[in-house]
């Protein structure tokens, strides 16, 4: 391109004239994604005039992250769409519209600029990459808008490869389970059918191991959903702590099966009541006795409860693999696992100890984490005997 960087207008570099209308069903938008492998991203046009922006990540992203089949399939694409694209005119030039891509806010960033005539109306969708790769010297003027660039890049690939991760993770968590499942009824009929009913108690141990795993898969998604929604609510009722530390101890060893592991609760006979969320303090348990038991193939999983002044603490040890001390900073972080992808030997989603961490949080209360790493580690939870009233609201 001849023109220097002052006379490049915009309007010469469209890349794409994708677009659908705002009233197109979120479901049928989806399919054409599918379909479509190289289609990044497509423009709401409606008489003309653009009103949104419909990028792969952000509707791949909504549907199976949120159960978003369910929830936005028949729904009008304008619903999940971006309302607020960056807009440019074919006429400004590129330094301009580079300078105002580069000041978006972080959630803002995506690759495509809409791009209008004159009169307000669509032209096509502009590249960021494209116009970096065209125009690299516009960048280089200033060092550190160019490591800004750079960093926001890397950063994007980074947020949409953990994406990427997590939606072929849930796929296979949820196959997994649904398959044991499914198999194992088929099997417990056969068995039942010719008489092999000694077979049945070992069959109905695995199925129930299979249905547990599935329901705290589920549970966790749809509880992130409520806390990246504001829609996580806290009912506040009085219950015995160490009853329900007894009955998690009790799904811990079904998740067991055959390991050759000690389970043990040291609790106490007392009753010990708190003023809480029971169905919260039983998925913070069940959450960190089921990483337990995934990453502990021998020795012993200890469970203990204690109670002083205003909070009671509760305690879940192990005797596993332990964590080394550099991943001890994405402990807590959604869609991470601490296992190298090539070498995994534990499937799971990497929402576990987030959610977690959300719930201790949004219960008053915090958790902290102890580990040696070859030799085992011990996750505690401090919770206030009474829930305050300001933490008892809707997040």
């Amino acid at each position: 391109m001849d023109q220097s960087t002052e006379d490049c207008f915009v309007g010469h570099l469209i890349s794409s004239h994708e677009q659908v209308s705002p009233a197109s069903r979120v479901e049928n938008v989806a399919d054409r994604f599918f379909a479509e492998r190289d289609l990044e991203a497509l423009a709401l046009v409606e008489e003309g005039h653009p009103c949104g922006l419909a990028t792969r990540g952000k509707v791949m992203s909504t549907l199976f992250h949120r159960f978003g089949f369910e929830l936005f399939g028949r729904d009008p694409i304008l619903e999940i769409a971006d309302r607020h694209p960056l807009i440019v005119g074919a006429d400004e030039n590129l330094e301009a519209v580079l300078d105002r891509a580069m000041r978006r806010e972080f959630r803002d960033i995506y690759d495509e600029i809409l791009v209008v005539d004159e009169n307000g109306r669509f032209k096509g969708l502009l590249s960021v990459k494209r116009l970096v790769v065209e125009q690299g010297n516009t960048l280089a003027r200033s060092m550190a808008q160019k490591e800004m660039a750079l960093t926001k890049a890397r950063e994007m690939k980074r947020v949409t490869d953990m994406k990427s991760q997590f939606i072929a993770h849930v796929t296979h968590e949820l196959r997994s389970p649904v398959n044991a499942i499914i198999g194992l009824a088929e099997l417990m009929q056969l068995s039942a059918g010719e008489g092999q009913a000694g077979h049945l108690r070992e069959k109905l141990s695995l199925l129930s191991s299979s249905a547990v795993n599935l329901r705290a898969l589920i549970t966790n998604i749809l509880d992130l959903s409520k806390i990246e929604a504001g829609r996580m609510d806290v009912i506040v009722e009085d219950f015995d702590v160490a009853a329900l530390l007894e009955e998690v101890a009790e799904t811990t060893r079904i998740l067991l099966g055959e390991k050759p592991v000690f389970l043990e609760v040291a609790a106490g006979p007392e009753t010990r009541i708190i003023h809480s969320d029971r169905v919260k303090v039983r998925q913070i348990l069940t959450n960190l006795c089921s990483n337990a038991a995934k990453f502990t193939d021998s020795g012993r999983i200890a469970l203990s409860l204690k109670s002083g002044g205003e909070h009671v603490e509760m305690a879940v040890s192990d005797t596993g693999p332990g964590i080394r001390e550099e991943d001890m900073s994405r402990l807590f972080s959604s869609f991470t696992q601490l296992e190298e992808a090539k070498t995994r030997c534990h499937e799971g989603t990497g929402l576990g100890l987030a959610i977690t961490r959300e719930l201790v949080a949004l219960l008053g209360g915090r958790i902290t984490v102890e580990s040696a790493y070859g030799e085992g580690t011990t996750f505690s939870v401090q919770l206030p005997l009474n829930l305050p009233l300001h933490e008892k609201e809707a997040i």
